[in-house]
Order: structure tokens, then sequence, then C-alpha cells
């Protein structure tokens, strides 16, 4: 598959993505209350926002006290995550990064938290991803991601290779245009050992459910997702830390 693909539908996408990322249910009321609800202190904390696109989750976070640096693949979603931050430009720098890439300007045990959501899905090898994220965690600190349900999306793309990591695409239409999205269908079994095989431990793991905000924009989805979830939230730590002890 293409980064290129890839790339091209979040460029087309991003001012339709970010007008409507603050309400949209699936983003709003599910994946973000769910994913924020895993970081155990967020003031004062220094966050990098892996694959930020516009800039929403660090909007959250520098709302509630935190330093923010954010990156992303594709500089349109860039340039609105600066625009939706810019009164916070003291605590928060965002530059386009390829989260598949090393973060070779990234010193060593630099942040407090590390979060990607709903990103690692692109990537078809989650390894140099997790070795950085371990690379410039603090030894104290978290990583906190949310995916796709490995068994939701086995069902969703009609699949008949569970235990293969699959190149798989869709239409998305929630955003108010057409975009082919492409990316990587996987086993839970290939979500949960590049975390483990990387200097993770599992803390928590969280299949989420809906907020009631989901219910009032739609009843249809949020009844479906009190039955089924469509993502998994996780939070891990660094092997051999304090935190094991906790």
């Amino acid at each position: 598959m293409s980064k290129k693909k890839i790339l091209a539908a979040y460029e087309k996408l991003a001012e339709h993505y970010n007008a409507k990322i603050d309400h949209k249910p699936h983003n709003a009321y599910y994946d973000r209350p769910n994913t924020l609800n895993l970081i155990p202190e967020i003031q004062g904390k220094v966050i990098l926002d892996a694959a930020c696109g516009p800039g929403k989750y660090a909007e959250t976070l520098l709302e509630q006290g935190a330093h923010v640096t954010g990156f992303d693949m594709s500089p349109s979603m860039i340039k609105l995550a600066k625009e939706r931050n810019k009164g916070h430009r003291k605590k928060s720098s965002f530059f386009v990064h390829d989260l598949s890439h090393p973060l070779t300007e990234v010193a060593p045990n630099s942040y407090d938290v590390v979060i990607c959501a709903l990103a690692m899905h692109y990537l078809q090898n989650w390894d140099t991803a997790f070795q950085e994220f371990n690379r410039v965690l603090k030894p104290s600190g978290y990583l906190i991601i949310s995916i796709e349900h490995p068994f939701f999306e086995y069902t969703y793309y009609n699949s008949t290779k569970y235990f293969e990591i699959e190149p798989v695409k869709c239409i998305w239409n929630g955003f108010g245009i057409p975009v082919e999205v492409n990316s990587f269908r996987r086993s839970l079994h290939d979500c949960i050992t590049p975390l483990t095989a990387n200097g993770f431990l599992i803390d928590k793991l969280v299949e989420p459910l809906p907020t009631k905000e989901f219910e009032a924009l739609d009843p249809r989805h949020y009844n479906e997702l009190m039955e089924f979830p469509a993502f998994l939230c996780i939070r891990a730590i660094p092997k051999f830390t304090q935190n094991q002890v906790r």
C-alpha cells in the first residue's frame, strides 16, 4: 500500500475533518473521552501527541494544563493544529513527521505521556513506532493508544484471513465528502505483541462504551456500540519501572 494514498486522503479531508471533529460522535463521544480517561494526570505533564491530526486532542490537553508537542504526516493537518492551538503557542509545538520513521529530533526520556489516537492502523509494521515511543518516554511515563478493534475490523471488512496483516480500504462519508481511506487490518495478537516486544507492559485495556451525548446525535450507532465495540483503548508502561509497583 502506498503511503501516498494515505497522505492524499488526509490532505483532501483535512478542512472537512477539522470542521467536524469537535462533535462527530465516534470521535468526540466515543474515542476521545475513553482515551483521555486513561491519562492518570494531565496538569503540568509534557505530552507527545503522535499523529495529532488537526490538533483536537492537543487542544483538550492544553486546556487542562499540559505542554504538548504534536506531529502528523499531513502538512494540512499540522497547519490546522497550529491554528486551532494558536492561543497556547508557549506551551505547544507542531511539526510534520511520518509515524513510521524514527523521531530523531526528540531526545530520550522527554515525555510524561505519549498519546496516539486512531493512527496505528495506517502502519503495516508497528515496531519502529513503539520503539520510538519507548525511547522518548520518561521511565515513569505512559503510552496511551486507541486503535480500531480487531474483531470489529475482521467483520467490517468481511475478511477471511484473520491472522494476516491485511491491506484494506473503505469509503468515508462522515466528514462531508467521500474519501477512500487505506489502512491495515490485523489480529488481536498483532496488536498486542508489538507493544510487549518493544519494551512495554499493558497496564489497562478498555473496550469503550459511547457517552450519552453520542446517543442524542446518532442513536443507531450508539445502540450498536453498546452491544459491540468498534475501538480498543490501551494504556502501556515501560517495562521495569516504578509504575509496575503502583
